[in-house]
């Protein structure tokens, strides 16, 4: 069964169509690929995907539901680490994984082993404790994929992952998507090929 499903997706900025024909068939488990130049249309597929805009035309299911129709619990099923990766500089690590959690609705045991698990999982033990805004970009990139994964989700949307980290912080972010990969449905987004063979 597939986890999802996008038929005839279109958009238009004004006059520019930004968004064209789409259709994409994922199935659960499954990493796909995006990949494109530059303007292409890649980020905004993923935002369309995770309900950040709404298609002129066309149908995105996640799990067999509309994310048009319920987009809410579409979003449950979703992490989502967007290009520009924001965050809030001034919050420690641990401070900003506690706001996430709070967004997400998390409390008690759940919330706790996610936290832990997720800490893990993104290699920030090292940095829980620190300031947001004295890391380097690698681990700003490992605190938005944390932020993506604590609640557990299903499908994780990766947007250009690798992109202004050096040629170490590439490998160990390439690894840390394999790795995460083995538990969802994964869907990155790139322009460069090399990434993609990799």
């Amino acid at each position: 069964m597939n986890i999802l499903e996008v038929k005839n997706l279109k958009v238009n900025y004004g006059q520019v169509v930004a968004v064209k024909k789409v259709d994409l068939h994922v199935a659960k488990g499954e990493t796909v690929v995006l990949l494109g130049a530059n303007g292409a249309g890649k980020t905004t597929t993923m935002r369309l995907l995770t309900s950040y805009y709404t298609p002129d035309t066309g149908q995105i299911l996640i799990d067999g539901i509309d994310n048009s129709q319920q987009d809410i619990q579409t979003r449950r099923s979703i992490g989502y680490l967007p290009e520009n990766n924001p965050l809030y500089e001034d919050l420690l690590v641990r401070e900003y994984l506690d706001f996430i959690a709070d967004l997400r609705g998390m409390s008690g045991k759940e919330r706790k082993e996610n936290t832990d698990r997720t800490v893990e999982e993104s290699g920030l033990r090292e940095v829980y404790h620190r300031p947001i805004h004295e890391l380097s970009k690698g681990y700003h990139q490992r605190v938005g994929l944390a932020a993506a994964i604590i609640h557990r989700p299903s499908i994780l949307i990766l947007d250009e992952p690798t992109e202004g980290l050096d040629p170490n912080q590439r490998i160990s972010m390439r690894d840390l998507v394999k790795s995460l990969g083995q538990e969802r449905t994964v869907l990155v987004t790139t322009h460069v090929m090399q990434e993609v063979e990799t």
